[in-house]
């Protein structure tokens, strides 16, 4: 048997760079907020402490962070069902790399499950996934430099200047807290937006047998 593939191996493979890193271009030519190396590092990341502090094993924290990694890598090919474009990249990118079969499995059934329209936490994985990818919202992903065009994706990211995951063990609870300028955007308008992503988040948290919170300045909404 090879040697088990890590998120190292990912990061440095050339495939995977070119992807990214096209895919995040294609993006910003239709308008859509950064979706690059900073969005897959960070969301890599996320999943490894939700599934840290829950006190999954080390392999299966790698393995979501390779999924995390690897998430939005469709989006090479079209922005439309890129959820599942990036599991079949996934798959033939990991077959091709000597991974165990059963880790890719995990790996392309949580990558393929991220998307809010039709994704489900099957997985541990695929619902530390949901929950990190939902919870990037943050002013540096807008691309569009002019605010007066601002379509409500742009503000609404454009509004939250900080966004940070809380996982506490003891009570069980996985909490997402945004920091937003009310000037730029009302939580009412949030809702409107991202209402269906976060009762995702929920039904990803209520998988990993926690509770999902949302407080937006300090105050608890979910």
């Amino acid at each position: 048997m090879s040697d088990l593939v890590t998120v190292e191996d990912i990061k440095k493979n050339e495939v995977v760079k070119a992807y990214i890193k096209t895919a995040n271009e294609h993006l910003g030519e239709i308008g859509f907020t950064e979706h690059g190396f900073r969005h897959a590092g960070l969301i890599s990341n996320l999943v490894s402490n939700i599934l840290t502090e829950l006190d999954y094993s080390r392999r299966i924290v790698e393995l979501g962070q390779i999924a995390g990694y690897i998430h939005d890598i469709g989006n090479v090919i079209n922005r439309h069902d890129h959820d599942q474009h990036s599991a079949l990249i996934t798959e033939r990118l990991l077959s091709n790399l000597g991974m165990d079969y059963e880790e890719i499995a995990m790996i392309i059934g949580a990558v393929g499950n991220h998307d809010e329209n039709f994704g489900e936490p099957v997985n541990p994985i695929s619902a530390a996934l949901i929950i990190a990818d939902k919870s990037d919202v943050h002013y540096t992903r807008v691309r569009n430099k002019e605010f007066a065009t601002f379509d409500i994706h742009d503000r609404v990211n454009y509004a939250a200047k900080k966004s940070f995951i809380d996982v506490n063990r003891e009570s069980k609870t996985i909490t997402l807290r945004l920091e937003i300028d009310l000037e730029v955007i009302s939580v009412i308008e949030y809702f409107e937006i991202f209402l269906t992503r976060m009762l995702m988040s929920r039904k990803a948290a209520q998988y990993l047998e926690c509770d999902f919170e949302l407080i937006i300045n300090q105050s608890k909404l979910l």
